[in-house]
């Protein structure tokens, strides 16, 4: 972005460069620099209800980008005059949007009122179009296909990025990059690969199927005064395809300068650390000691526990890969274990050995169930009650006991332990649907006696951050498809198949009673399975959302670095893949959990404020002001180069992320608003 950033405005209208890129014009023609025109930070959204436009409106949420929205198939939708787009405030003229997203080229129809006003206004104030989705026709910049181009499926097709890309909004990418192809009975993307005639930049190229040299599938297309960047492959917000290109499209449409901001976080965590974990029974397809496996009853099989020399790995393996893994521990279970075994724990010795390269997270002393006292009679398990048929709910006091048990313990040992941070076992304490539908009454009160700010929680069952007591708040957390009580390959993938697989092929059927699964084709091969079909899949989910600038942690268990060590091939194939897509500009964040806590919180904040109408933001020339109401952190993104105007000079603007800079950020000392010089 910086290459094309670093150029000075000009009078309006648009000049390409030799890169292709261009230089953009905010003036008004003939205008004088006191009435050099206002750039509201604010997007216009011309949504058909298709795919591609909802895929571009979901990208400008996650980031925290206003936009409005006008829905072509509601009746009672605003016309597009040039009152709608434009207006005076204070004598200068107010271009009420910095980019445009449409459907299509002309989605009101050529020549239309509609489609001249919105014509008229980009050219006035240099404004950008992204045409989601179109066709390949020299109305865009396009041969038709028939002229050396392809149109068809691209599933599977490799793509690579311009260098004309990588000097403008794709300079975040290493280059090459696939389309999906998760079904081969399915065609999962269509396309148009077509040769650019004059005034079209290509961005992304790839090998035209079935020909010969290569076409575009994403380019920009620069004529009559206009800048469009035309896209020509359908997509959806979860294909990867789009998830690699989504950031450069969002910069190109805000020409680098708008609210909001993206990153690529990924963090694991590892529960159960210090303590044992169940083993899958391979013949009774349960786990001896849990309360639905039939026989209940005392585990009598062999635990998982990772020993010393897994302890090692999982040193060696965070130093080489560049990646800290979050371990959350109980201390008590691990000492219960120590007694039990002869008073020695050569684990715990080389775990605390080692308490510096790690995050470490309380995760209760014994992994004591902290909702209702569970009636264990019945499967599943149901809410004891009191004599007088109200919950009987565990106390506060036994689970208060359970957190600053395990928090003295990490102090004593010098463990490096956040006392805001907490992890309950199973997640428990907060509602637990369909047994437990409220939280645990006395679970709010402990957390603040005890100074934990951020409680995970399980994102399958609650994705959004939320109130825990008075002062608490959850961090969800994805449950990673790599069993708690699983060490081998050959047990996960036992387990996999009992799970996703039909009645007749042997399994649970639990994926043929589900409307929210699907059933595998057959059972995998116990030998394989794991390498060749877990892996892959739970990487492919993984790296969905480490793209989707989604904080929020994943988590595994202790069991799974133990034996076979099965989280890491899972990790291995996240990084490998990532960093086969990324440039060193834009690296894995990695937070900790009441990083990410703050994160969600900021983001909920900023989103309330935007919906309540109470952010203003606008550009005039190379000064950006954006005010909000009082302490609220405001998320901004702008070139390299920025600087944030203090009551005396100026400082450096945020922190470099993918070839911009951007932050959180709060008006300086006694300034009422956040004001941002560019270069």
């Amino acid at each position: 972005m910086s290459h094309r950033a670093h150029h000075r405005w000009r009078a309006a209208g648009v000049t390409a460069t030799a890169a292709g890129m261009i230089t953009l014009g905010l003036a008004v023609p003939g205008a004088s620099a006191a009435t050099e025109p206002r750039i509201d930070l604010r997007v216009l959204v011309v949504d058909d209800g298709v795919g591609p436009v909802g895929a571009i409106t979901a990208q400008l949420k996650s980031e925290g980008i206003p936009y409005t929205t006008v829905d072509l198939d509601d009746s009672g939708r605003p016309t597009i005059t040039p009152a709608f787009l434009s207006d005076t405030v204070g004598g200068r003229p107010r271009a009420k949007f910095q980019g445009v997203v449409l459907p299509n080229e002309a989605p009101f129809g050529a020549g239309s009122a509609e489609q001249t006003a919105l014509e008229a206004y980009e050219k006035t104030y240099g404004i950008p179009q992204l045409d989601a989705y179109t066709w390949a026709h020299p109305e865009v910049g396009l041969d038709y296909t028939d002229a050396g181009g392809y149109a068809g499926p691209l599933d599977g097709r490799e793509a690579s990025v311009t260098a004309a890309g990588k000097a403008g909004p794709f300079g975040y990418l290493r280059g090459a990059f696939s389309f999906e192809d998760n079904s081969s009975s399915v065609d999962e993307s269509y396309g148009f690969v077509a040769q650019p005639r004059t005034g079209f930049t290509s961005y992304v190229d790839t090998p035209v199927p079935g020909g010969t040299g290569t076409g575009s599938l994403l380019g920009e297309y620069t004529h009559d005064g206009r800048r469009e960047l035309v896209v020509t492959f359908a997509y959806n917000q979860y294909q990867q395809q789009f998830r690699v290109l989504a950031r450069g499209m969002v910069e190109w449409l805000t020409q680098g300068v708008h609210l909001g901001q993206a990153r690529n976080y990924f963090a694991v965590h590892v529960d159960d650390v210090f303590a044992p974990d169940a083993r899958w029974d391979t013949e009774r397809n349960c786990t001896p000691g849990d309360i639905d496996c039939a026989g209940g009853g005392e585990d009598t099989g062999t635990p998982i526990r990772m020993t010393a020399a897994d302890a090692q790995y999982a040193a060696s393996w965070q130093q080489s890969h560049g990646l800290t893994l979050d371990m959350v521990f109980n201390a008590g279970a691990g000492e219960e274990w120590k007694e039990e075994n002869g008073g020695t724990d050569a684990l715990t010795d080389q775990l605390l050995k080692d308490k510096a390269a790690y995050r470490w997270v309380n995760h209760t002393y014994t992994h004591l169930f902290l909702g209702c006292v569970q009636d264990t009679t019945t499967v599943p398990w149901s809410c004891a009650k009191n004599a007088d048929g109200s919950t009987r709910w565990v106390s506060r006091s036994d689970i208060s006991g359970e957190i600053s048990d395990n928090y003295d313990w990490a102090l004593l040992h010098g463990l490096p332990v956040d006392r805001g941070e907490l992890v309950t076992g199973e997640h428990s304490g907060l509602k637990t649907l369909p047994q437990q539908p409220q939280d645990n009454p006395n679970l709010g009160p402990a957390l603040a006696a005890n100074g934990v700010k951020w409680t995970a929680s399980d994102n399958s069952r609650e994705s959004e951050q939320r109130t825990v007591g008075s002062s608490t708040l959850t961090v969800p957390r994805y449950p990673m498809n790599v069993y708690y009580n699983a060490g081998t390959k050959t047990e996960m993938a036992d387990e996999y198949n009992w799970i996703y697989t039909a009645k007749a092929d042997g399994g649970s059927g639990i994926c043929e009673d589900n409307p929210a699964s699907t059933c595998l084709p057959e059972p995998l091969d116990t030998a394989t399975g794991y390498t060749g079909h877990i892996v892959p899949a739970e990487a492919h989910t993984d790296l969905g959302h480490v793209l989707s600038n989604d904080p929020r942690p994943h988590y595994a268990h202790q069991s799974n670095l133990a034996e076979d060590r099965i989280l890491y091939p899972v990790l291995d194939r996240v990084l490998a893949d990532y960093r086969a897509l990324f440039a060193d500009n834009a690296p894995i964040v990695n937070l900790r959990q009441s990083a990410i806590g703050a994160e969600l919180q900021n983001r909920a904040k900023w989103q309330t404020a935007l919906d309540n109408g109470r952010v203003t933001a606008y550009r005039i020339g190379k000064t950006v002001t954006v005010t909000a109401p009082s302490g609220t952190q405001i998320p901004v993104t702008a070139p390299e180069g920025t600087r944030q105007q203090q009551v005396l000079g100026t400082t450096a603007f945020g922190t470099a992320y993918a070839g911009e800079r951007s932050a959180w950020a709060t008006p300086g000392l006694l300034q009422t608003a956040l004001t941002l010089k560019l270069p």
